[in-house]
């Protein structure tokens, strides 16, 4: 199976200035906009907060999805308004993608790493 991409994240808890262990982390990815999602893997953060066992999409990849589950690791420590968080970004053959999430009980963001 040859890959279109490779993917990576971690995840900060910017409201504590440290990494997010224990949060699971799935990836999926279809082959156009209107396509089926399809299940790749999953993997947890580890102590630096990040997920390093994910798969690499297969060779048709157009668009990759990353959920993260963040509400138990968010009412560990108080309260979860965003109790998961998606992100959905399109994915070229050969290149690396490293989305990094920034978590805090009230919000999130992300951006293309490196």
């Amino acid at each position: 199976m040859t890959t279109t991409a490779s993917v990576s994240t971690h995840i900060l808890d910017t409201s504590l200035g440290r990494p997010a262990p224990g949060v699971t982390v799935r990836l999926s990815a279809r082959t156009a906009s209107g396509a089926d999602w399809r299940p790749l893997g999953e993997g947890t953060t580890d102590a630096d907060g990040r997920c390093r066992d994910l798969p690499a999409p297969p060779g048709d990849t157009a668009r990759v999805r990353l959920d993260f589950a963040v509400e138990p690791y968010l009412r560990a420590r108080g309260d979860a308004f965003f109790p998961e968080v998606t992100v959905t970004f399109a994915v070229r053959a050969g290149e690396h993608y490293h989305v990094p999430l920034l978590l805090s009980p009230f919000g999130y963001s992300v951006y293309r790493g490196s």
